[in-house]
């Protein structure tokens, strides 16, 4: 397995207020944005120095709503997600392909962190 990446994603009960709190708090640049169902899906932030954020609304899936998420970028998602539960983490969401682009699913590792494991899907 060849990990492309982890970057902490913050979940928040309104992202709309936290990208402007982050933008002219930090000098944060905002980048890729999803949105759905009336709530941000996904944001990415550059932070000064290139270091990315990213954060979303809080939803159903988010136990206990506001917290932090480590979303991880990685070359077989399925196999990841899948080794992760095997070790003992309990699936939150299965890995399937999304509309915004990705391959992704989410994790609870045995300690209570969330990671979303992905991959870009390739189009062609």
């Amino acid at each position: 397995m060849h990990i492309e990446k982890i970057t902490p994603k913050l979940v928040v009960a309104d992202a709309d207020e936290a990208i402007r709190f982050y933008c002219k708090v930090f000098g944060a640049v905002p980048g890729e944005r999803h949105d759905g169902d009336g709530r941000v899906v996904f944001a990415e932030l550059e932070l000064p120095g290139g270091v990315l954020l990213q954060l979303k609304d809080a939803d159903t899936v988010d136990r206990g709503g506001a917290g932090m998420l480590l979303s991880v970028i990685v070359d077989d998602p399925d196999g990841l997600a899948e080794q992760m539960a095997a070790a003992g983490g309990e699936i939150v969401f299965e890995v399937a392909d999304q509309p915004y682009g990705i391959r992704q699913g989410r994790v609870r590792d045995p300690f209570g962190h969330e990671w979303i494991v992905g991959a870009p899907l390739i189009t062609g």
